[in-house]
């Protein structure tokens, strides 16, 4: 695992050429991920880099089942109801990221928590949010764990392929208008718009 663009670039461009290979026989190549190739996926990097090789080339994706909606299902954990919003981020945006968006959404999926968890546990026990959040790890599969005590997970070391669904009944969020939220206008702010 890398985040270097030059070395990702370099590995890219020799899994698309042996794809193509495969493909210039007549042969059809499938890809498999785990959970849905476009969500998060090593996938789509390697078929634009296919597509850039050699633009003729048909590509079909298959949906599958991301790993976020895998452990919400098996949570019975709503990920959004009626006008909710919900943000999908890897968790090491931050600690700062997460304690904004826990604002601004009703529900955040945060993907890949290893290297921050117990910053995050930190966090959502001083946000009053630990009984409000579930952890998953390898959703889906054999192996899957389920943690919905998240302070239990402390000190833990866990997978790779884990991750945090957190709720935030806290949020503030304004009264329904017209079937959509909307922040709530202060009388001065009514009347500059009805004097306009």
């Amino acid at each position: 695992m890398t985040h270097d663009e030059s070395k990702l670039g370099k590995f890219r461009q020799r899994a698309a050429q042996k794809v193509l290979e495969v493909l210039s026989t007549g042969q059809d190549v499938m890809f498999l991920v785990e959970g849905d190739a476009s969500t998060y996926s090593t996938f789509g990097h390697l078929a634009r880099h296919v597509t850039a090789m050699d633009a003729d080339i048909e590509i079909e994706t298959i949906a599958g089942v991301s790993s976020f909606n895998a452990a919400a299902a098996r949570l019975q954990f709503p990920l959004t109801e009626v006008d909710d919003k919900m943000a999908v981020i890897p968790a090491n945006y931050g600690i700062e990221t997460i304690d904004q968006l826990l604002n601004e959404f009703d529900t955040l999926v945060l993907m890949k928590v290893k290297p921050l968890l117990d910053e995050i546990i930190a966090l959502l026990e001083k946000r009053g949010l630990v009984e409000h959040a579930a952890f998953i790890e390898k959703a889906g599969s054999l192996e899957e764990r389920v943690v919905r005590n998240v302070c239990a997970l402390k000190g833990q070391t866990v997978n790779y392929l884990s991750l945090m669904l957190v709720k935030n009944p806290h949020r503030e969020r304004g009264e329904i208008l017209r079937g959509c939220r909307k922040k709530s206008v202060s009388t001065s702010d009514k009347e500059s718009v009805i004097n306009a």
